[in-house]
């Protein structure tokens, strides 16, 4: 059961691109159509990531399993970050899906729009927003050290660039 509720570490940032660009088609969708059930199944994969990576997700099923493998070859990145950014955006699509029940849908449309960004963001540019939250929360000792050594660790991604 531990293994199930398992974030990877470290991520293939051709998935999580790929699922960015899923997450993006679902934000469009959500703003063009006005439906507010497209917000459930919004929300729920990013919790789903948040908890356990891809294993719960459908859409990190297909972004890993089947998409970004015919894209490009694995490309690695330290883990911590990458389920930071699915925690803000699993507390955006909660929030969104709170103000529509709340009656504030226009608070919906703006939490969803906020998603939009930074998705597209990720997926178009590969600039992950709440990577670089994470990593100035690092810096300035917000979150421990420990927490990702890969990411404390500025020889060894100097050496994977290389």
């Amino acid at each position: 059961m531990t293994e199930l509720f398992r974030f990877p570490n470290p991520v293939n940032e051709v998935a999580a691109r790929t699922v960015a660009a899923g997450v993006v088609v679902q934000c469009v969708l959500v703003l063009a159509l006005r439906q507010p059930w497209l917000l459930a199944p919004l929300a729920y994969g990013f919790v789903a990531r948040v908890l356990a990576g891809p294993t719960l997700s459908p859409l990190g099923q297909l972004a890993t399993r089947v998409v970004a493998p015919r894209l490009a070859a694995p490309k690695f990145v330290p883990g911590p970050p990458k389920r930071f950014a699915q925690g803000i955006g699993a507390s955006l699509s909660v929030g969104a899906v709170a103000a529509w029940l709340a009656g504030a849908s226009w608070l919906s449309y703006v939490c969803v729009a906020m998603i939009l960004v930074a998705a597209s963001l990720e997926s178009a540019l590969a600039l992950c927003l709440g990577c670089k939250v994470f990593a100035t929360l690092m810096r300035r000792g917000v979150i421990p050290a420990d927490v990702c050594e890969a990411c404390n660790d500025i020889s060894a991604r100097l050496a994977a660039a290389g």
